[in-house]
């Protein structure tokens, strides 16, 4: 039986202009915007007056960690309760992470978590990790993008001895990407520093997460940017820096647009409005809660990161979602380095940006649109369902 809604009278918002027309839905598709929508309708088609109204896109949350196996356990959130959250909060699309273990066939590690996925109660699609390189990796990567659709590579550059990547594993790995078409993505944490760094505050005496934050200073995850973007500029490849979190990145960002390098920027929620005084807080675990990769910043590094999307030089937001709950948290009670790192925030991004981007005047509603939905649909290849 086909399902038709007529949204009637309201402003319908997109990332390039405003216009007061109406909506029609037909089995969950867009099929009619604007003059002759109201005369296509089926008969018996549900009518919902919006005037006075504002009608967006579905959200696109374009970095998220649904049922992801990660530091000794596996997140909260599942793909059916996490799209669910994602649905009510007004995304109705993510995309999500295939990781294979270091060794582990990149295609095997695609079909897991296509499996996992089949209960999303959202649209979805993979980013598929490359956390070490052979020439069957390499053939491997062809085989997504002619066969599976998948269009990005990520490269976690943080996480040692697990997930991270060397220098050989991404300037293979772009060059591959270069060949195929697809987008290289990438955690721009510089590894060894966070290593050492981790090693240096625990010999301080500081195992709470306050000592997160001292761990993975900005300079930190700018050089690990810095050193992507040189690697993607030598070889002519466009690359997608997920997760800025500091002044320091995105002026990395800025500089190489400036000289014509096409790169691109994404800016979680969560750093937009968060800043590091949570990591003191003194119930370990309210800060525990907030224990994720980049962590939450100072004030200053938000203002820089508003200015950023504002000027075109950050492109989308995401809420890396990946979510743990106390008792798991509690696994680093004596060293923040154990502690699982992630958050949340699928459900709540979507109105965190608008409250603190449009309510504030930091962004006209087409802003939002682009950064919530329409850039990483043109991005990552589902531009212009």
């Amino acid at each position: 039986m086909t399902q038709a809604l007529l949204i009637r009278g309201g402003t319908v918002v997109n990332a390039d202009r405003e216009q007061q027309a109406d909506v029609l839905c037909v089995d969950g598709r867009i099929v009619a915007v604007g003059e002759g929508a109201a005369a296509q309708a089926p008969a018996g088609a549900q009518t919902l007056d919006a005037s006075g109204q504002y009608v967006l896109p579905g959200g696109i949350d374009p970095h998220t960690h649904m049922q992801l196996p990660f530091m000794g356990t596996v997140t909260m959130d599942d793909f059916f309760t996490g799209t669910a959250a994602a649905l009510a909060g007004g995304t109705t699309s993510i995309i999500d992470f295939v990781i294979p273990d270091p060794q582990e066939p990149i295609l095997d590690a695609y079909r897991k978590w296509r499996g996992w996925a089949e209960k999303s109660a959202a649209d979805y699609s993979f980013h598929v990790a490359i956390t070490w390189w052979s020439e069957q990796v390499r053939a491997d990567m062809g085989t997504l993008v002619h066969d599976e659709g998948v269009n990005s590579f990520k490269h976690f550059m943080a996480y040692k001895n697990a997930i991270m990547c060397d220098d050989e594993t991404l300037v293979n790995s772009f060059k591959r990407a270069l060949e195929l078409g697809a987008m290289p993505t990438v955690h721009a944490e510089n590894g060894e520093l966070v290593y050492l760094l981790q090693q240096e505050v625990a010999k301080m005496g500081i195992t709470g997460p306050e000592g997160h934050p001292l761990s993975r200073p900005p300079m930190v995850e700018a050089e690990a940017a810095n050193r992507a973007i040189a690697i993607a500029d030598v070889l002519g490849v466009p690359i997608y820096v997920v997760h800025v979190s500091c002044m320091e990145s995105a002026d990395a960002i800025a500089r190489a647009r400036a000289r014509g390098q096409r790169v691109y920027g994404e800016v979680l929620a969560g750093h937009l409005l968060v800043d590091e005084s949570v990591y003191r807080d003194p119930d370990f675990a309210t800060a525990a809660a907030y224990v994720m990769s980049p962590p939450f910043r100072p004030k200053v590094h938000q203002e820089a990161l508003w200015r950023g999307l504002q000027s075109g030089q950050l492109h989308t937001t995401a809420t890396d979602h990946c979510t743990f709950c106390a008792a798991q948290k509690a696994m680093g009670q004596e060293n923040f380095a154990k502690i699982p790192n992630g958050t949340g925030g699928v459900e709540e991004r979507m109105a965190a940006i608008w409250d603190g981007g449009v309510n504030t005047g930091r962004l006209t509603p087409s802003e939002f649109v682009a950064i919530t939905s329409a850039n990483a649909a043109k991005l990552f290849n589902i531009y212009p369902r």
